[in-house]
């Protein structure tokens, strides 16, 4: 995808796991308002751009003993976004499993 060219040219890598999955729970808070506010296209487009940033933590090597987790979070994200939620997962669920990433950031840069 690609979406973010400058992330992807390597910068994406400098940041530690905590702060990929922070950002990219920024994309998928911004999917879920604008799909409550009722405009799919802008939902679909921040959920897009959550895609292109979990595919970049998939392809960065520190990454790698947490494989697991984060491509088992893209299946979810997907089965929730664009299927039939076999998961059954609730926006509230997403919220609150990047909630705490967004909050540990934000403890490790002293907010």
């Amino acid at each position: 995808m690609k979406i973010h060219k400058e992330l992807a040219s390597g910068r994406w890598f400098e940041l530690s796991l905590i702060e990929q999955l922070a950002n990219i729970g920024t994309d998928v808070e911004r999917a879920i308002r604008w799909k409550q506010k009722g405009n799919e296209d802008y939902s679909r487009q921040a959920f897009e751009r959550a895609l292109d940033l979990i595919y970049l933590t998939v392809e960065d090597p520190k990454n790698r003993k947490r494989l697991k987790e984060i491509l088992r979070t893209r299946e979810a994200l997907i089965d929730h976004f664009v299927y039939d939620n076999e998961y059954n997962t609730t926006e509230e669920q997403w919220q609150n499993y990047f909630y705490q990433f967004n909050y540990a950031a934000a403890m490790s840069m002293g907010r």
